[in-house]
């Protein structure tokens, strides 16, 4: 079966206050902000050549889930092209007082870390940029 599945165009992301998450994702990750609607229930950035949608949503919401061993885990990965990148990266967030944790080595190639948004939705940071992506 040949690949039908080309990429991934959009991911949505539930917020609580759809402006103060556009301005916090523009000011904070240098997200591109290419609409939001009239009512402030959503609006698109742009970033990591990625669409995603800050949508209002419960609190209780986010993009978060537990494994099987009940750790609250995150669903996407960055990718930076290499270690002194991902340092770089870190160091930055951590001046713009993003929460992030420390960079770890998980016993693959390359290093991580996971940050948050004000929403508490954790997103991962990972130093090996896709070989496909460099092209």
């Amino acid at each position: 079966m040949s690949q039908k599945l080309l990429r991934v165009g959009t991911v949505y992301i539930p917020v609580r206050n759809v402006m103060d998450s556009l301005n916090w994702y523009t000011e904070k990750l240098g997200a591109a902000e290419s609409y939001r609607d009239e009512k402030g229930k959503m609006a698109i950035i742009n970033m990591a050549s990625q669409s995603f949608f800050l949508l209002e949503a419960p609190e209780e919401e986010s993009l978060n889930f537990k494994d099987s061993d009940g750790r609250l885990r995150f669903c996407l990965t960055f990718e930076v092209d290499g270690i002194a990148e991902l340092e770089n990266l870190h160091r930055e967030l951590l001046e713009k007082e993003v929460n992030a944790g420390a960079i770890e080595n998980r016993g693959h190639p390359g290093r991580n870390f996971v940050f948050s948004d004000p929403d508490g939705n954790l997103f991962d940071v990972w130093s090996e940029l896709s070989p496909s992506f460099k092209k």
